[in-house]
């Protein structure tokens, strides 16, 4: 049994009961209507969110080796049934668990203890607006320096972990984030191959299975992007996005950018007549932070930068 303890400071939300005023008023009449995502519901999504705020403490037995969602399921099963976060696979595959973790968007089954516990003193840093003091980087990020496996303190603490739900979307409650609004996005791109419609046959007049055969060269120029798993990770750690801005957000970039480079797929004009908007490809900064955090390895910022280039040399 291990003596070491974790504390968790979890920014935790319990929406207001929502008034049949709010319902009626429906979604911004300053959406752009000139685009297609104008009315995707991003108004809402930026809308502060009403109802009882506040940060707790859990101080949680555990390991260096323990996950994140290893010490909030502790939370759940034996200190506080009330506290709310959002899980399914706890392998990193379907990305449901994605919150800002030291301010950091990540998935809460693949961030380890060891990587992500941070001295009180460097907790103590953050003010109550939530910003951090220069010079304090962000425990996992590139700046911060990250111990192998971090020391217990005297009092057999390993540190201390803050936890938020993910940035750029309206809170439901506690860790749990609406991700609707990056997910209306990306259906609005048609995330699904468009081919020609007409079965080939064989020269006896059965249908050819091979319609579709690609060489390896044509698989590789779009598998990597068949991984995104839409956890919302880059989304929270776009600037442009998250700040509030209308944008559709690399999510669905990385969708559209799929189809773009899928040789089987004849819609790529449409595709990227429909990106070509103020707030699709034109609204990306080049920043590439969306590319800081993807669980699923993908380099968002480069393929950001390839689809702007497409748009652009069409």
């Amino acid at each position: 049994m291990t003596n070491t303890t974790v504390t968790l400071q979890i920014h935790r939300f319990t929406p207001r009961a929502e008034r049949e005023r709010d319902r009626a008023r429906g979604g911004s009449p300053f959406a752009k209507k000139s685009s297609p995502f104008g009315d995707s519901g991003a108004a809402s999504a930026r809308r502060r969110p009403r109802g009882k705020q506040w940060v707790q403490e859990y101080v949680v037995a555990a390991s260096a080796d323990d996950s994140v969602l290893d010490l909030l399921l502790t939370i759940k099963r034996t200190m506080d049934p009330t506290l709310a976060f959002r899980y399914s696979c706890g392998h990193g595959m379907c990305g449901s668990d994605a919150v800002a973790i030291n301010g950091t968007p990540n998935l809460l089954c693949t961030a380890m203890v060891k990587d992500w516990a941070k001295p009180a003193e460097a907790a103590a840093s953050v003010d109550d607006e939530g910003f951090r003091a220069t010079g304090v980087a962000a425990a996992g990020s590139d700046d911060a320096v990250v111990s192998v496996s971090p020391v217990a303190d005297a009092d057999g603490s390993l540190g201390v972990i803050e936890l938020a739900a993910l940035p750029g979307f309206p809170v439901q409650r506690d860790l749990i984030a609406d991700i609707d609004p990056m997910l209306d996005q990306i259906r609005k791109l048609k995330p699904y191959l468009q081919a020609d419609g007409v079965l080939a046959t064989t020269s006896e007049g059965k249908i050819d299975v091979f319609e579709y055969l690609q060489h390896p060269e044509q698989l590789a120029q779009y598998e990597t992007l068949t991984n995104c798993i839409a956890c919302g990770v880059c989304e929270g750690l776009c600037p442009v996005y998250a700040g509030g801005d209308a944008f559709i957000g690399p999510a669905a970039l990385i969708w559209a950018s799929r189809f773009v480079n899928d040789s089987r797929d004849e819609r790529t004009a449409e595709r990227l007549e429909a990106i070509d908007t103020a707030d699709g490809v034109a609204a990306c900064q080049s920043v590439r932070a969306c590319t800081r955090q993807c669980p699923r390895g993908i380099d968002v910022g480069e393929e950001m930068w390839q689809i702007v280039a497409k748009v652009r040399e069409r």
